[in-house]
């Protein structure tokens, strides 16, 4: 491992996800990376900020972001951001507007507006799915659906479910955040310049809410390593952790 890289790991969540729902993840993270400090932080609008409303830019969602790092002095050395999704635009946003802030970054299954159309970005065959799950009351059914969609670790869903639902019960997400945040990823056009620190990409075959390609895409704009789970969801860490943790250390040993 290099001497920066992977020695101060900033977690950032997806769309309507907070940080908890990093779950057994961020122990493991931590358990492979003892010498490392591992920080989780909340998009606006969810977690700690859920009486916040969400901007619906992600140059604003990242501006509130960024700010967190600073208020805990995470920024007085370079950080590694580890991302999923609409974490991973923010995580892309800071990489292009403060380099300076991040000396490496792995991004999970996102996608960008301009190199990928809208039914890869959000998988034209969920929609039946995704939909009403917005407005289903029912927190526990609506956190099941969701890992349902997520998740292809089909014996933990019931689990799951039952502490997604704990933690809307919590800290519940509003929908009217969830949808600024659906309108801030479906707008996210990024420049075309590469981003000064190394990346790398990690998706996954069997995501059935984002496309694989969508990660092809961005690997072939700007010529990035990419790494691809076989049978995984969306939710990466939940689906296989090790997975994730080996490409992590793999990746640091060239870098």
């Amino acid at each position: 491992m290099g001497n920066k890289h992977g020695r101060h790991w900033v977690l950032l969540r997806g769309l309507a996800r907070e940080s908890a729902h990093w779950g057994g993840f961020v122990p493991q993270l931590k358990a492979q990376f003892p010498s490392s400090t591992v920080t989780t932080l909340d998009l606006p609008g969810t977690g700690r900020f859920f009486q916040q409303t969400s901007p619906n830019r992600i140059p604003a969602i990242t501006e509130h972001v960024r700010s967190q790092a600073q208020a805990l002095g995470l920024l007085e050395q370079p950080v590694t951001l580890l991302a999923v999704s609409l974490g991973a635009m923010v995580a892309w946003e800071w990489l292009q507007h403060y380099p300076d802030d991040v000396c490496s970054a792995v991004l999970m299954n996102t996608s960008f507006a301009n190199l990928s159309p809208f039914y890869q970005r959000l998988r034209w065959q969920c929609y039946g799915t995704f939909c009403p799950l917005l407005w289903c009351r029912d927190a526990y059914r609506r956190e099941l659906g969701v890992v349902q969609l997520v998740s292809n670790r089909k014996s933990g869903y019931q689990q799951t479910a039952q502490e997604w639902a704990h933690i809307q019960h919590t800290r519940p997400l509003s929908v009217k955040n969830t949808l600024n945040q659906l309108i801030a990823a479906a707008s996210y056009r990024p420049a075309r310049t590469p981003p000064k620190p190394p990346v790398l990409l990690l998706n996954a075959k069997g995501d059935r809410l984002v496309s694989p390609f969508c990660s092809e895409a961005i690997q072939k704009r700007y010529s990035l390593e990419l790494h691809t789970h076989p049978w995984a969801g969306h939710d990466l860490t939940l689906d296989d952790g090790d997975w994730v943790i080996a490409q992590l250390r793999q990746w640091l040993l060239c870098n």
